[in-house]
């Protein structure tokens, strides 16, 4: 499932061989990565269900994979600048490998929130990850300030891409069944397709040639110059991701399964459609980041979406539903490659792996808080209520970002 060739090809003839075999790399382990979190986002909750649990514990499970990947990440930044960071993308593509193996022969509560803790499952599909701090970085070393933020929406477009096929491969267990593979098993066998696309990715990242730079030159503190604004970045990021905790894919999956009787078949054709949408999205938001600024594209892309979202909540059918969370998608990930790049851009290079990990674990922390508080929510039967309050905060957050940041430029907006 090679999606990256030929979006690789335009922009890549400017970079030097070392450097785009490095980004090709990166690229395709991405899709693979992003491939395997998007049907696991939409099976987690079936196969959760199937084992007999509840709303509130679907939650749960969530929030400790969130948790868990928020402490992977911070140990990352910690390591990120004394540890190649290939060395580093192969670690965590052997602990995507041994996630979905262990889900597969799993069945027990207390053992699967043990493995959602330590492990890689994604329950947002998106790009909380232990991965994305290191592939930013890597990423970042590799392309000139004026091609940051292209390279980042390629970046994201690939991946986005990759889980919308995805969300479509989530419907794999309904064809098993009509060829007498019961449904348990042929939920297990997703997550040991899970497993292989690590192992894959792996490879993928070992193609990555070592940094250059010896370990020994690497700066011991992490965080220099930077820090104050990173901190800041940091703070911020992390109401908005506490917000979209309340609204994670396999939430919103749970939400139409349960308030508007969603098959599983239907959800998986949603999910890749939103993807989609969401995945050319990117490259628009690299050329209207050139034109009004990284911040301003992050801001005014957002807040249409919230509410969007909002109205989601409250609309009574289900088409009205899916065609307003259909508007979300193509504007709600904008922010995404705009934010990589603007870290990136404002840090020097040297404070990058670690710039990358802490605005990225303040994500995963807070947005590990709220599924639960969803879960519960749901259980309540107030299943409305995450949607809102997951919309109201990232407005609150946007407004915010745009308050604090408006003055503070990335060299190519100078």
């Amino acid at each position: 499932m090679d999606t990256t060739t030929s979006i690789e090809q335009p922009r890549l003839a400017s970079i030097g061989a070392h450097h785009r075999d490095t980004v090709r790399a990166v690229y395709r382990a991405r899709a693979l990565r992003d491939f395997g979190d998007g049907f696991v986002a939409v099976l987690l909750p079936v196969y959760l269900t199937a084992i007999g649990l509840g709303a509130f514990e679907v939650g749960l499970v969530a929030t400790v994979a969130l948790f868990g990947s928020a402490a992977a990440t911070l140990a990352i930044g910690l390591l990120g600048a004394r540890i190649d960071q290939r060395t580093l993308l192969i670690a965590a593509s052997g602990l995507m490998v041994a996630s979905g193996l262990a889900f597969a022969v799993s069945d027990t509560y207390a053992l699967i929130l043990l493995i959602a803790a330590a492990g890689t499952i994604n329950p947002s599909a998106g790009s909380v990850s232990v991965f994305v701090p290191l592939e930013h970085a890597v990423l970042s070393r590799s392309v000139a300030d004026a091609e940051r933020t292209r390279m980042f929406a390629r970046y994201s477009l690939i991946g986005a891409l990759a889980a919308a096929t995805g969300s479509l491969a989530a419907a794999s267990p309904d064809l098993l069944a009509t060829l007498g593979v019961s449904g348990p098993v042929a939920l297990k066998a997703m997550f040991v397709l899970y497993a292989a696309l690590g192992l894959a990715g792996g490879i993928m990242y070992a193609r990555i040639p070592a940094d250059p730079t010896p370990v020994a030159d690497n700066p011991v503190t992490p965080l220099g110059p930077s820090r104050a604004m990173v901190y800041k970045m940091a703070a911020l990021f992390c109401i908005d991701s506490f917000a979209g905790g309340f609204a994670v894919q396999s939430l919103v999956a749970l939400w139409l399964f349960t308030r508007h009787g969603l098959s599983l078949s239907a959800a998986g054709v949603f999910f890749f459609w939103s993807g989609v949408l969401a995945a050319f999205s990117f490259p628009v938001a690299a050329w209207l980041s050139r034109r009004i600024g990284l911040v301003n594209t992050m801001v005014f892309t957002h807040i249409p979406s919230s509410l969007c979202l909002i109205a989601a909540a409250l609309v009574p059918n289900l088409e009205a539903a899916l065609a307003l969370l259909l508007i979300r998608a193509a504007l709600s990930q904008m922010d995404v490659p705009t934010r990589s790049s603007y870290v990136m851009a404002v840090v020097t290079p040297p404070e990058r792996p670690a710039a990358a990990s802490v605005t990225s674990v303040p994500r995963s922390l807070a947005a590990a808080a709220s599924p639960a508080l969803a879960g519960a929510l749901f259980a309540a039967g107030l299943d409305a209520w995450p949607l809102i309050i997951c919309g109201v905060l990232k407005i609150f957050y946007d407004i915010a970002l745009l308050w604090t940041f408006r003055h503070i430029k990335p060299p190519e907006e100078r």
